[in-house]
């Protein structure tokens, strides 16, 4: 039984555009690097970047940021993670990571390439052949490279008017391909590049297809105990462990509105629903960018670049890779992922070898469509980040 519906949002979530950008947590003590420490001096220009950010008409109530390198942590934050108690952002409060949660899903199907369960070739008509016989040629590969075709379920009429009517309503993870499965795909697999959330959920079906395992539980076996990230979890619930960093929706002129809860991630899932804590989030960014996960062979095939952006787009020139992107800055290159969700905004990224990580999240939604100027300035804080990351 799902919950009442949430109270009438000003924003209406503009649920089209924030979709397609798109178990309980431990609640404990804050797990991640042994040591945080504030910036030193002579890093108060990344602290006034991020202050910027905040202090725009546009811009987010809070912001933070997680730079390691080696094991040094800094810790970097403007302005406040709730607006009622004006307590500021922290390592240790949970947020959603929106299309971050693609890396997830990225970790999961490849360690099964790994371990031989799956293949990067196996096709949903081998795997899932219950889905449309005009998709069952698309393979895994396909569609971790966002190259697969599939219709994007989030952009269905009757998804939308669902989340409208009832932004809290709990769906079924499993069934939502099922509001395009009438449609064809939107072009040859593999001739182009086109993100898209349908890729992601199908990705999590092929897994537990390959192993008769539920996904949330893969990833408690092959991504959360391995890497020990006790404050990370895939919530059906519109409910946030405490403490969290409150989302909010901004609109020059008016007061931030808490969005935080307003939203179920049932409807997203494998795509976007994954909640972390910015540690929890450096933690896994700092193994699946870096050598941690996969083995040479296996990251030889994740690492084959195409043209293509995250969304919204990172840091410098983007590229798609199986699950990950490559940020092509004026400094140097990181692998991560980025992701948006209303109230939320994140940009996740690591060195080749793992490291050096940064994450950068922000408590309000930004992408192309809602707020470009935002964004626009926001790529360029997130590269003057990973600058300092790859300072000498």
């Amino acid at each position: 039984m799902h919950a009442a519906p949430a109270r009438p949002v000003r924003t209406r979530l503009r649920l089209g555009a924030a979709l397609v950008a798109a178990g309980a947590c431990a609640v404990g003590l804050l797990s991640g690097p042994s040591r945080a420490t504030e910036p030193a001096d002579q890093d108060r220009a990344l602290r006034t970047a991020l202050q910027e950010l905040v202090n725009r008409p546009d811009g987010p109530p809070g912001a933070i940021a997680v730079l390691q390198r080696g094991r040094d942590v800094r810790v970097y934050r403007a302005g406040v993670a709730d607006v009622e108690s004006g307590r500021p952002p922290r390592a240790g409060d949970h947020m959603r990571l929106a299309s971050v949660s693609k890396a997830y899903s990225g970790a999961v199907a490849l360690q099964l390439v790994e371990r031989g369960k799956l293949r990067l070739d196996d096709t949903i008509g081998e795997r899932l052949p219950r889905l449309p016989a005009a998709w069952h040629k698309v393979t895994l590969r396909q569609l971790l490279h966002h190259t697969s075709g599939l219709p994007d379920y989030t952009e269905s009429p009757e998804f939308q008017e669902l989340l409208t009517s009832d932004p809290r309503r709990e769906l079924d993870p499993r069934s939502l391909l099922d509001f395009v499965a009438d449609e064809p795909l939107m072009f040859r697999p593999g001739s182009r590049y086109r993100y898209d959330n349908s890729d992601n959920i199908a990705v999590a079906l092929m897994a537990e297809a390959a192993t008769g395992v539920p996904y949330e539980e893969l990833l408690r076996r092959l991504v959360y105990r391995p890497l020990g990230l006790r404050h990370t979890c895939l919530p059906r619930d519109y409910r946030l462990p405490e403490p969290y960093l409150h989302g909010y929706a901004v609109e020059p002129g008016q007061p931030p509105e808490d969005v935080s809860t307003v939203l179920s991630p049932s409807g997203v899932w494998a795509s976007g629903g994954i909640v972390a804590t910015p540690a929890d989030l450096n933690a896994f960014m700092r193994a699946y960018a870096g050598d941690r996960l996969l083995s040479p062979t296996v990251r030889k095939q994740q690492t084959a670049w195409i043209d293509g952006a995250s969304e919204p787009a990172g840091p410098g020139r983007n590229q798609a890779g199986l699950a990950l992107f490559r940020y092509t800055t004026r400094c140097g290159t990181v692998h991560g992922h980025t992701g948006n969700f209303p109230g939320y905004t994140q940009f996740a990224a690591a060195t080749p070898d793992g490291t050096r990580s940064i994450t950068v999240s922000l408590n309000t939604q930004t992408n192309k469509t809602l707020s470009p100027q935002l964004l626009k300035r926001l790529r360029g804080v997130e590269e003057d980040f990973v600058c300092a990351l790859l300072r000498r």
